[in-house]
């Protein structure tokens, strides 16, 4: 399910210009999420058809660099590697958004060398990772894996916190660097209301508390950031 297309973007897929394609559905209900209407079917608007899509690509074959895959989670179609295939036979450079659930699908795509770049999400410490995204008993071990994945491989990638007050503490961030603790890129970027929130009642720290976090996080991750 195509539920959008953002025709291009300079921001979304680092130093490329791309467009970015999102499709509808994801498995977690992270309630800061600021795509609601990616996430839940009754808030679903149009499909815009493959068919159109791929037609969109030909005619920016001269233009564009590359396609961003996001959501929703693009991982859980069975017809995501046929997708980017499609993609890729168009000579696009494609970037996998993902929140790192199904380390199965990303080691197939990876190994078969359909991705460019990859941005994966990390809700949050272990600990802390049923209450971020909105499942009481979810079990993180997909995301080490995932994240094992990306960090033994050869494909570029970013891990990425979006970081919400009501949610995260400086011991959660500095938790998080423990547990991927590495020389990846990893952003923290801070929250904003889209308008479009799954939940409700959630704010983002200010410009130089983001500053104090991001240096916590560096003292396991040196290449830590903050985005925005």
């Amino acid at each position: 399910m195509i539920k959008g297309l953002q025709k291009l973007t300079l921001l979304d897929y680092p130093g490329v210009i791309a467009a970015t394609v999102f499709l509808g559905g994801c498995n977690l209900r992270c309630p800061f999420c600021h795509n609601a209407s990616l996430v839940l079917p009754e808030k679903y608007g149009e499909t815009i058809s493959d068919t159109d899509f791929f037609a969109f690509l030909d005619s920016r074959r001269e233009r564009l660099q590359g396609i961003c895959v996001s959501g929703g989670e693009p991982t859980l179609y069975p017809q995501l590697e046929e997708f980017i295939r499609e993609i890729k036979d168009r000579g696009f450079l494609v970037k996998l958004d993902t929140n790192g659930t199904r380390p199965e699908v990303l080691q197939s795509l990876v190994e078969n060398n359909l991705l460019d770049y990859v941005a994966m999400d990390i809700k949050n410490s272990p600990l802390r990772y049923g209450e971020t995204v909105g499942i009481t008993d979810f079990d993180p071990t997909p995301i080490a894996e995932s994240a094992a994945i990306l960090m033994n491989g050869k494909t570029d990638f970013e891990f990425r916190t979006t970081v919400v007050r009501e949610l995260h503490t400086p011991k959660d961030i500095e938790q998080i660097g423990q547990w991927l603790s590495g020389d990846e890129k990893f952003f923290l970027q801070t929250f904003v209301d889209s308008g479009d929130l799954i939940g409700t009642g959630y704010s983002g720290y200010t410009a130089c508390e983001m500053e104090e976090l991001t240096n916590l996080l560096k003292k396991y991750i040196p290449k830590a950031q903050k985005r925005g």
